[in-house]
């Protein structure tokens, strides 16, 4: 069973990664006090970060509560493969989405998958298991393993939020690839998981204006480079 980590828990690891890495400093200092982000698991929280993907958080609830309520509440591979694609479509998914519902509600049904004991798996493969399913990528697995199990220790280096505010804690002129941010990730070990809502959380209150970044030469630079490739 899935255990998220307590507020005294994440505030211990907030401590550790500081002293792990003074980069973070600013971060923690900018971001106040968070609850993990629980999600959900089991095969209905894959299928629920699947239909949330690249729409609004306000479509995202709609469309899920027309599935939800379009499956008779019970939002399980046996009713999703019971409904064919386009009456799922019907519900607000796009084609691919549903056919990705049907997808992972195959490999649970098959016995590729095993959701009530994915945590018996290391992180690493629980990630190859996830990943092996059609529509699910590397993204989904790591921030499912994360949200849905508890994770302490995966950090999803190909978010685009985590690596901006990456580049903002170390004042760099360029954002890391997805590569160098897994190897930057390496030396906040055992706690990435709480590093990557810890800058989730900055990167957010950032975009909302709550908290404003001090110029410095490295985003000045990025910023200039970005309106030079603008003009052109």
């Amino acid at each position: 069973m899935a255990v998220v980590p307590t507020p005294d828990q994440i505030t211990a690891a907030r401590d550790a990664l500081i002293a792990l890495d003074p980069a973070l400093t600013r971060a923690h200092a900018q971001t106040p006090v968070f609850d993990w982000r629980w999600r959900t698991g089991g095969f209905e929280g894959l299928f629920h970060m699947i239909v949330d993907q690249q729409v609004s958080v306000a479509s995202a609830a709609a469309i899920w509560a027309r599935v939800e309520a379009g499956l008779g509440g019970e939002v399980t591979p046996e009713r999703v493969l019971a409904t064919d694609i386009e009456t799922l479509r019907s519900f607000g998914l796009s084609i691919q989405k549903a056919t990705y519902g049907h997808e992972i509600a195959r490999a649970q049904t098959e016995g590729r998958i095993d959701f009530d004991h994915l945590e018996r798996l290391s992180d690493e493969e629980a990630i190859a298991r996830l990943v092996a399913i059609k529509g699910v990528g590397k993204w989904t697995a790591e921030t499912f393993l994360m949200f849905c199990e508890g994770r302490p220790d995966v950090f999803p280096a190909g978010d685009i939020a985590l690596q901006e505010a990456m580049r903002w804690a170390d004042g760099s002129p360029d954002r890391p690839r997805e590569k160098q941010a897994y190897a930057r990730s390496e030396r906040w070990k055992p706690h990435r998981s709480v590093a990557a809502h810890l800058l989730w959380g900055w990167y957010g209150a950032v975009r909302r204006g709550e908290v404003v970044l001090e110029d410095h030469p490295p985003l000045k630079q990025a910023s200039a480079a970005r309106e030079t490739a603008e003009r052109k």
